[in-house]
């Protein structure tokens, strides 16, 4: 087994900072800050949401492929191995944006950041499993989830800071192409160092699994999920309970940095960094801790009304914003707008616990209770891609204003389906992690 004798060569914290650091740096690049850069190119908001969800397909997808990895019996070498494709994509993004067909190229190489990244995710839970034993894993769920979240303050805090800075004094093209390059540079320096650091060796054993083996592993897996009494009304409820977050995690930074005459706030790309980068994640993470020992403490069953409610905060926020329209030329008016965004993400961080633990308690539970949970997240994460993909032709065709009033309606079905499905109630309650809570975003 990788597990054991590993763990006597390397301390966990010796690697599980730059691990979970890495994994959370690819994944926001695609899902989080793409979108961004493209608004600031002019892309329209239409063409930015139905690119990013078609790119978060790779984290609802990647339960499909996830056993054929085991046929590797080294997961340090595929987590190495993606690392180094993830800085290859990166570079080449700093390329692509300097074509004439920029659009299309930057596309294409987001797609393979993007499936780099959701294979170093099944890669990199496995190798952190396979090396840690049950106490080591609770101990070091911490570290995981921190440093996950300390590449969101670097991506959404520092580097876009960074971005709007450059942008003035080079460009927009100029600029993100700069910042490509330093982040290509900073996952192969990672790569790199976790290649030897990683527990494990960076060569392939022989396996008596096979392909057909595994595939047929797979469907008994499938099979067993779609007969669970009841799941057809639990995916359901799953997709409704990220219908209306789909659609204004999408559009809600879009309207930050809109200009004032078509309906936005206008802030610049350092005003969104900022704010996001600091106050917005140190309160998602507290909204997250808090939600998962209020339902630790009430049980899944009566707490999940509050978390439904709780995930509709960030719509009546951006509703509120978008009716009020603060002035951000003024620190009072910044002061207005980074207090709504903190309540936004405290609610989005509180609410979005209940949906990890309604899949780890009603769903997963079974015989196949590992891949039943991945299955899970996969439906979890597609319908959060669906109403991603759809939101920027609503918004479009609505105005900000009405689009941000309808994903409050959004929000309604799933509160009715509450009462239909099953909820498990007080029961040993584990408290979602924080990198938990934010890998499923």
């Amino acid at each position: 087994m990788e597990a054991a004798a590993a763990t006597q060569q390397a301390s966990p914290i010796r690697w599980v900072p730059s691990l979970y650091f890495v994994q959370g740096m690819q994944f926001f690049v695609v899902m989080l800050i793409a979108g961004l850069m493209f608004k600031n190119m002019g892309v329209g908001n239409d063409q930015i949401a139905r690119w990013t969800g078609v790119l978060g397909l790779a984290w609802a997808f990647k339960p499909l492929w996830s056993p054929f990895l085991e046929l590797a019996r080294s997961k340090k070498l595929i987590v190495v191995a993606m690392q180094f494709t993830g800085a290859v994509g990166l570079a080449l993004m700093a390329g692509a944006l300097q074509l004439p067909a920029w659009f299309g190229a930057s596309i294409a190489v987001l797609f393979l950041l993007a499936y780099a990244s959701a294979t170093h995710d099944i890669a990199c839970d496995g190798l952190y499993m396979a090396s840690l034993d049950a106490k080591s894993q609770a101990a070091y769920a911490g570290w995981q989830g921190a440093f996950f979240n300390a590449s969101k303050f670097l991506t959404l805090g520092g580097l876009l800071v960074l971005a709007g800075h450059l942008e003035k004094s080079i460009g927009v093209f100029n600029a993100w192409s700069t910042i490509f390059v330093m982040l290509a540079v900073l996952l192969a320096v990672l790569a790199s160092y976790n290649a030897w650091a990683l527990p494990g060796a960076l060569n392939t054993e022989h396996s008596d699994l096979s392909v057909a083996s595994v595939a047929k592993t797979l469907g008994e897996v499938i099979e067993d999920f779609l007969r669970k009494p009841g799941i057809w009304l639990a995916i359901l409820f799953i997709v409704l309970f990220r219908f209306a977050e789909g659609q204004v995690q999408t559009i809600g930074p879009l309207f930050l940095v809109e200009a004032r005459d078509k309906g936005g706030l206008g802030l610049t790309t350092e005003q969104v960094g900022g704010i996001y980068g600091t106050a917005g994640t140190a309160a998602f993470l507290v909204g997250s801790i808090l939600g998962g020992y209020f339902t630790s403490w009430l049980s899944l069953k009566r707490a999940m009304p509050v978390l439904i409610i709780a995930m509709a905060v960030p719509n009546v926020v951006f509703y509120y914003l978008s009716m009020a329209m603060p002035e951000v030329n003024t620190a009072r008016g910044m002061f207005h707008v980074g207090t709504a965004v903190s309540i936004e993400m405290f609610g989005y961080g509180f609410g979005f616990v209940g949906m990890i633990l309604y899949i780890m308690q009603a769903v997963a539970p079974g015989k196949y209770q590992t891949a039943h949970y991945a299955l899970g997240s996969g439906v979890m994460q597609l319908g959060f891609i669906l109403s991603k993909t759809i939101s920027g032709d609503i918004q479009v065709a609505m105005g900000y204003q009405q689009f941000f009033l309808w994903t409050i309606a959004c929000g309604l079905p799933a509160l009715v389906l509450m009462f239909f499905v099953r909820i498990p109630g007080r029961e040993a309650v584990p408290a979602a992690t924080a990198g938990e809570a934010t890998a499923g975003a």
